[in-house]
């Protein structure tokens, strides 16, 4: 990601558990069919590796290419596929509007949960189309924000999603950014390009667990936190009254949660 920009959610712990939770199963699915042993791929804004220790298994004994703009976090990348038994991963910290490869490096090119957070996410896929070889695949999925659902209704997470949305467009991000991958797609010049969704969904009394859990704890500490009460965009009694209202979304036995994501899978 760019210097350019600032990370709205930072990399404290509870975002770095929650992006750890990600395997190209549940995040990457729509990739996968394009996926050949032998392929050379590059994963950028690749945070803590769990979605590249997978796509290195799928097309090993191809090479992967593991970017993110945090020097730290690709330092636990690299441990995690040390401990997973995972090979063939490069590591490298890279801005994405700026790639350090040459033309036609690489057979696919992954993004997730990353141009929504960039500068320019037009430029940052003409970089990811320009190191990709004729015929390759540049795949890239981003949420939309405004696009989550709940139920039951809580004040506090209308609040919570308000909020998120200031702080994300104070850093030059765009948290509707799901919907406007094709826009940005064609812009960048790529014209066979295929879209889709996919969502993520919490029901189960643990999976309400661990999102509300997670929720409860970035609001008040993460750099999400940090950035709204820097800006005024929030108190710190209105961010302890939002992660309340997480802990009790969490709680609720009829609590369902569901994220939906733009998806497009562009070829070069």
């Amino acid at each position: 990601m760019s210097g350019k920009a600032t990370y709205t959610h930072g990399f404290h712990s509870s975002v770095l558990r929650s992006h750890s939770w990600r395997t190209a199963a549940n995040s990457a699915a729509y990739l996968v069919p394009e996926l050949k042993p032998g392929q050379q791929l590059l994963d950028v804004g690749c945070g803590p590796g769990t979605i590249t220790a997978d796509l290195a298994r799928l097309v090993a004994p191809g090479r992967v290419t593991a970017v993110d703009s945090s020097a730290e976090v690709l330092a636990q990348a690299e441990r995690a596929a040390a401990e997973a038994g995972v090979d063939g991963i490069v590591f490298a910290t890279a801005d994405v509007h700026a790639l350090p490869y040459p033309d036609d490096s690489f057979d696919v090119v992954h993004a997730h949960q990353v141009l929504q957070h960039v500068a320019d996410p037009v430029q940052a896929l003409r970089e990811m189309r320009r190191v990709c070889r004729p015929g390759g695949v540049v795949a890239a999925r981003d949420s939309d924000y405004a696009a989550f659902t709940w139920f039951p209704a809580r004040p506090e997470l209308d609040e919570w999603n308000a909020l998120y949305h200031r702080v994300a467009r104070s850093n030059g991000g765009e948290p509707e950014a799901g919907r406007m991958l094709r826009s940005w797609a064609r812009a960048a010049g790529f014209e066979e390009i295929h879209s889709g969704s996919g969502t993520w969904c919490y029901a189960s009394d643990e999976e309400r667990a661990w999102w509300g859990g997670m929720w409860a704890e970035r609001i008040t500490s993460s750099g999400i936190a940090a950035q709204a009460l820097a800006e005024g965009f929030a108190t710190e009694d209105e961010l302890r009254r939002i992660s309340a209202g997480w802990s009790g979304w969490a709680a609720d036995p009829d609590g369902w949660f569901s994220v939906l994501h733009g998806e497009v899978l562009c070829r070069a």
